[in-house]
């Protein structure tokens, strides 16, 4: 009996051996893991490249102040037959006329390419803080499953140790009821509870197959090994007031609304230069030769001034003005709906953190307890002040005192994770991750003032 007590205070006590001194050099810790799913997951990936195609957004923008030019060249067989007038004989004959002319166009003026500029940067930073989200969520959930494994596992343990500790009560209560001690009735109360015993060591173990899958989705490997996973206070805020502060101010989806803001005010004065005069620059040079059967060649050069004012355009652009500022206003209540969101998450996280935090203290004590009463009616049995049922029920209480330790364990490292999301902060940057953090301005930076070229840069 005693031995089995043991094992089962090990499981439960798996996840707090982060305070009790260092883990083996070959276990899996949840740093380790955050790191794989931080590098590996194929939707952050798949972010990651959607950001690197709104780079692209700018240059195509920067364009406009750009020149443009075209190269025309054409060649052929021309046969003529003329009849000038107050000449009997006709011209006639065969030429082969060829010519290559060059554009090149230059805006001078434009309203709405300035506008476009800073809209698509806007679209940029919008995207950089769509991906902070998704960073966020895959190193959430990754923490997440960690600590669900470790739980899982915990209490597929003390289901385990719960099931061998049953079946030797069963043993005593047989061997009493063969000397006279107890009665049937006994005996069939410890078959009751073994049976109920192992339908709840099967449903651990179902459990925790389901979260290996999960953990194997969303980390990228099989668990093995795992090290106790450790809260993350140290990088939290000291206050609730501190933690709105930073979630109003530095939470992704806050800051992406915020630049949904801008690209949508921006997009109504890109609607609105479609009012203004544009101004443009035009050179053509154009060499023929064989045009004409008299002419042998003929040179043109030429350049023009083109001022172009808009009338009337049938009204499109009015309605698009109108449906840009109604675009805005509707941002703008985006925006505060995610501000109030925000701010409800980071309450959420930080009372779920308060009271994971009494939980575990409460769990600990119930468990100590429960051991003490267990001890206690197991003598007072032996003694025959306590019956067998009196036994199995404080079995039982032992029991979900430990799985609830476990669970309150678990529940309070993954809550000081969520009030770090809540807030903004769960990055690798923030908690010191051993790994190569992706930066998407090295990308941009790489693209934006690229006049030509298909290459695709990796933004590494």
């Amino acid at each position: 009996m005693r031995g089995v007590k043991v094992v089962t205070a090990a499981a439960t006590a798996v996840l707090l051996l982060a305070e009790l001194g260092p883990v083996p050099a070959l276990a899996d810790t949840i740093e380790a893991a955050l790191v794989r799913s931080y590098q590996n997951n194929p939707q952050l990936n798949a972010q990651r490249a959607l950001v690197r195609a709104t780079d692209e957004n700018v240059p195509q923008a920067l364009s406009g102040y750009r020149p443009r030019a075209s190269l025309t060249v054409t060649g052929g067989y021309q046969y003529s037959d003329q009849q000038p007038t107050g000449i009997k004989d006709s011209i006639h004959g065969t030429q082969n006329p060829a010519s290559a002319g060059l554009t090149v166009s230059q805006s001078l003026f434009n309203a709405q390419t300035p506008q476009k500029v800073r809209a698509a940067e806007s679209q940029v930073s919008s995207a950089r803080e769509g991906l902070r989200v998704l960073e966020q969520t895959v190193i959430l959930s990754a923490a997440t499953i960690y600590m669900d494994y470790l739980r899982d596992s915990a209490i597929v343990e003390v289901q385990r140790s719960n099931t061998r500790v049953l079946e030797q009560t069963l043993k005593q209560t047989q061997d009493r009821f063969n000397v006279g001690e107890v009665t049937r009735t006994d005996v069939a109360q410890s078959e009751a509870q073994l049976a109920a015993g192992r339908t709840q060591q099967l449903t651990a173990e179902s459990n925790l197959t389901t979260t290996r899958s999960n953990f194997r989705r969303i980390i990228g490997n099989e668990p093995q090994n795992l090290a106790p996973g450790a809260p993350v206070d140290r990088f939290l805020p000291a206050t609730l007031a501190a933690a709105v502060e930073l979630g109003l101010t530095q939470n992704p989806n806050v800051t992406s609304a915020m630049f949904g803001v801008d690209v949508n005010f921006l997009q109504t004065k890109v609607a609105e230069g479609a009012l203004l005069p544009t101004v443009g620059l035009q050179a053509t040079v154009t060499e023929g030769y064989q045009q004409q059967l008299s002419v042998n060649r003929l040179f043109n050069a030429a350049a023009n001034v083109q001022i172009s004012v808009p009338i009337y355009q049938g009204g499109t652009e009015y309605s698009l003005i109108r449906q840009s500022k109604e675009s805005l206003a509707q941002q703008r209540l985006v925006l505060e709906q995610t501000r109030d969101q925000a701010r409800a998450n980071v309450v959420t996280a930080w009372g779920q953190l308060v009271a994971g935090k009494s939980q575990v203290a409460s769990a600990q004590a119930q468990v100590t307890a429960s051991e003490i009463a267990l001890n206690g009616v197991r003598e007072e049995a032996k003694a025959g002040q306590r019956t067998t049922l009196d036994v199995l029920n404080a079995q039982q209480a032992l029991v979900n005192a430990r799985n609830a330790l476990v669970t309150a364990q678990h529940d309070r490292v993954v809550a000081s994770y969520n009030v770090l999301a809540a807030v903004g902060r769960l990055s690798p940057q923030v908690m010191g991750l051993s790994t190569n953090v992706y930066d998407p301005s090295v990308h941009y930076q790489q693209v934006r003032d690229n006049w030509a070229g298909v290459r695709t840069p990796d933004g590494r």
